[in-house]
């Protein structure tokens, strides 16, 4: 009898053991069912949304399209010179000569929207320029002595902090009349406009 009673417990050990290794199996392969779902589901939202994306890249390529079509048709047979108009007012008055030889550069783009001297904020795309000596407000004109090209900017800074260099332009005013837009820095004549 000792020796059924002793086999009995290992039976129910045996037994349990089994259901639990099943249940274990059953729950890992529903987990297995249910993040299949999910990702399908997943994957469906990701494929919406991927054809909203293409959608809207077509449609912007159809206007795009059409912009440049329109622009094509409306395109005059001649070209002609553009003229930038800045936000600069010049008043009444005669340019004088300040100096002649000056090498002139332009400002870095890392110095775009920070405060400059005046308390203004630099703007690489408007005509602007720093000066160690001409005060604040000063409009100078600043011609290209190799080409003859000119532009009339704003002593808006101080600078440049280099001993060989006269005028700071900003980026748009040096691009307008440089005759070599790889080349960081011209020699100029500057007009300092008399009131």
């Amino acid at each position: 009898m000792q020796l059924k009673s002793q086999k009995h417990p290992k039976n129910n050990f045996i037994n349990w053991r089994k259901k639990a290794v099943t249940l274990f199996i059953s729950i890992a392969f529903l987990g297995i069912v249910i993040g299949q779902t999910s990702n399908k589901d997943k994957n469906k939202t990701l494929k919406y949304k991927d054809s909203i994306a293409k959608s809207k890249s077509v449609i912007a390529k159809n206007e795009k399209m059409l912009a440049i079509d329109t622009i094509k048709k409306n395109k005059p047979l001649f070209d002609q010179q553009e003229v930038v108009i800045d936000s600069l007012f010049i008043g009444t008055g005669k340019f004088k000569l300040y100096k002649k030889s000056a090498h002139a550069s332009y400002y870095a783009d890392k110095f775009h929207n920070h405060k400059t001297a005046s308390g203004k904020k630099y703007d690489k795309n408007k005509f602007s320029a720093a000066h160690k000596k001409l005060p604040f407000g000063t409009i100078v004109k600043v011609t290209n002595e190799a080409n003859g090209k000119s532009v009339i900017v704003e002593v808006t800074d101080r600078g440049p902090f280099v001993r060989s260099r006269e005028i700071d332009l900003s980026r748009k005013a040096f691009m307008e009349i440089t005759g070599n837009k790889s080349s960081g820095n011209m020699k100029v004549t500057l007009e300092i406009l008399q009131k």
